[in-house]
């Protein structure tokens, strides 16, 4: 739980409100029930004149979604699914759901829900993962999508780092954040997986690069 977090969601707000001129609200997915709590605690902006209350999904409001039939039709509420409860008592069960799921989506999408659900896992869930994948690779069963496999191959470490290069990426063009040749190339070039995390986090708010890339 980071106490910062309670400064820079009213300002999030405050600048998506001017923009897009429409009613906003801060959304936050916390996979961790005492996190989730915390989050949706009402944020005072001071002598109770404002307030912000952000809207919370964690495990209490998120079910477990555990047949890939129903992943198929609903296949983001699968993925939240994943996130909420992938570390869970069914988190195998519900990852591979939401894995069917994604069969339905196009590769790129896929890519960036897999990377959202990959990145809520602890390394046991991980790990557990990681030998089904092999394991329906020895048997020949194809039933993952194959960047699920290749993720969990040799190179999984660069392939995570690629998916958050490209994440980042598509939220700056989408944010309309025009890189340089050098600014372009240092994103390319990093290899340091909280740093990217961090780069993500600061397109929402920023105008520029430069403040993306602090």
């Amino acid at each position: 739980m980071d106490p910062d977090k309670k400064f820079s969601w009213p300002s999030y707000v405050a600048v998506v409100r001017a923009r897009k001129r429409c009613g906003t609200i801060v959304l936050v997915v916390a996979p961790d029930a005492g996190v989730a709590a915390w989050a949706a605690e009402n944020i005072d902006l001071g002598l109770g004149r404002g307030n912000v209350e952000p809207l919370v999904l964690g495990p209490s409001v998120v079910p477990e979604i555990i047949d890939p039939a129903d992943a198929e039709k609903e296949t983001e509420l699968a993925v939240l699914s994943a996130v909420a409860h992938g570390n869970g008592p069914s988190g195998l069960t519900v990852v591979q759901a939401a894995l069917a799921g994604l069969g339905r989506l196009d590769q790129a999408h896929a890519m960036v829900y897999f990377q959202l659900i990959w990145n809520g896992l602890r390394e046991p869930m991980r790990q557990a993962l990681e030998a089904l994948v092999m394991e329906r690779q020895i048997e020949g069963e194809a039933t993952f999508p194959p960047f699920v496999q290749k993720l969990v191959d040799r190179g999984k470490l660069e392939g995570i780092r690629e998916g958050k290069r490209d994440t980042l990426l598509r939220l700056l063009a989408r944010a309309g954040i025009v890189l340089t040749e050098d600014e372009s190339a240092r994103i390319q070039a990093c290899t340091d997986v909280a740093t990217l995390d961090r780069w993500i986090e600061n397109v929402l708010g920023a105008k520029t690069a430069t403040e993306v890339l602090s």
